[in-house]
């Protein structure tokens, strides 16, 4: 690894697969030539849903087919600036725009294609409230915290967390493609220096290489699909490696938000490293889009297995029909619903956070409504790193006797023989 060169802290590289390249910053749609005059690589995606090419049509009508479908021009030409967002949703709809740009809060940033989803729908929108910054953020109230995980504290190296014996999290990149207003790492994404480099990831590897109760790592971030696919195959090549590493996972929403993406390329390089899994961010039914299904599918039929992780978020996905809604799309597109969480209390989330009452609810409304595969677990990340533990409704009901107590589905109380 001493051949490689730390990564500059600025943006993901773009311009250039090259593993000891700088990283450059790049123009966004706030500057005064939205479209920068750099080499744009064909890309092999190309679908495009009808409303998305109206988007497209009414917002960035130079833009080209190939610039379109790139996932490198989709980040150039994100929007980071409000004064940009008000035009897709209205000046209106956005709060305190002064405060809210002055704000060193979590960065502003929606790509094109998800911007498309927005468009005329108001500050209102589910999707809209999960990633359009709002003045509700300022307002720090009891219990949140700004590492309510103590991730920091369980850090044997800088960007590698260590908190179940057998499994550790790699924090491979601090940039997002959309930044989600409620991440639990907005300390992480928030800080001026957002992607970590080669020689920065050499002393977590050799952390993992020296303890072999490790089996199963987890490459997240940030976003670690913001990489080149030469980085992210560091990566993966470097812990496949490892005689005891198991399995690989990447946590991800880049097919959410950024499904150009996961090109025909990423997706080979991806099936060298088997077993690999893929834990997708999926937040409402709406996202799930024909480019997010020709992103998704692509993946699946590489043979990687993938769940969802869904954040239960106040006035975005926290109803049963809602919930419902989002799990059959994702079972129809081969995602297997994995975790549901109870939204993190970072400072400035009481706005997205629902009493634990509503998860339990919506996991009864699920359950013997909808097939077993499409069950997610509820779960609460215990603050003060205490690990993800299971929230469930009371179906165990205690003992009569020789029997178990059992609550079904439908409420109805039923017995199960099984003496002492």
């Amino acid at each position: 690894m001493d051949n490689f060169n730390t990564l500059s802290d600025n943006e993901p590289p773009l311009d250039t697969e090259e593993l000891n390249s700088e990283i450059v910053p790049f123009a966004t749609v706030s500057s005064e030539k939205p479209f920068i005059n750099s080499e744009i690589p064909n890309s092999d995606f190309n679908t495009v849903s009808p409303a998305t090419e109206q988007f497209r049509s009414e917002y960035f009508p130079q833009a080209t087919d190939k610039q379109w479908n790139s996932w490198r021009w989709q980040i150039q030409n994100s929007y980071t600036k409000f004064d940009k967002l008000s035009e897709v949703i209205g000046e209106s709809h956005i709060d305190d725009m002064i405060s809210l740009s002055n704000s060193r809060k979590l960065p502003l940033r929606i790509t094109p294609y998800y911007a498309s989803l927005l468009d005329n729908k108001g500050n209102d929108y589910a999707i809209a409230k999960s990633v359009v910054p709002s003045k509700l953020e300022f307002i720090t109230s009891p219990g949140e915290e700004l590492d309510p995980l103590h991730e920091d504290s369980m850090c044997p190296t800088p960007n590698l967390v260590h908190r179940y014996p057998d499994r550790t999290l790699l924090l491979s990149t601090g940039f997002c493609s959309v930044y989600c207003r409620y991440c639990t790492r907005t300390h992480m994404v928030q800080k001026e220096k957002k992607h970590y480099g080669t020689k920065a990831w050499e002393n977590s590897i050799n952390y993992i290489k020296n303890n072999p109760n490790v089996r199963d790592v987890i490459i997240s971030g940030g976003d670690p699909l913001t990489m080149n696919d030469s980085h992210l195959e560091f990566l993966l090549s470097s812990l496949h490696a490892i005689p005891h590493i198991d399995i690989i996972r990447i946590g991800t929403k880049v097919p959410m938000v950024l499904p150009q993406r996961i090109t025909k390329k990423l997706v080979k390089m991806l099936k060298k490293y088997h077993p690999l899994y893929m834990s997708i961010h999926a937040t409402h039914p709406d996202e799930i889009t024909p480019e997010v299904t020709e992103a998704i599918t692509r993946l699946a039929d590489a043979g990687i297995v993938l769940g969802s992780q869904t954040v239960l978020l106040k006035g975005v996905n926290d109803s049963v029909e809602t919930m419902k809604s989002l799990i059959f799309k994702l079972l129809k597109v081969r995602v297997k619903p994995y975790y549901i969480y109870q939204c993190d209390p970072i400072p400035g989330s009481s706005h997205f956070r629902t009493p634990v009452s509503k998860g339990i609810e919506i996991i009864q409304g699920l359950r013997g409504h909808i097939s077993g595969y499409g069950i997610p677990h509820y779960v609460i990340d215990a603050p003060g790193g205490g690990g993800k533990v299971p929230i469930l409704p009371e179906y165990y009901q205690g003992r009569d006797g020789d029997n178990v107590v059992i609550k079904n589905f439908e409420g109805k109380i039923y017995k199960y023989y099984d003496p002492i």
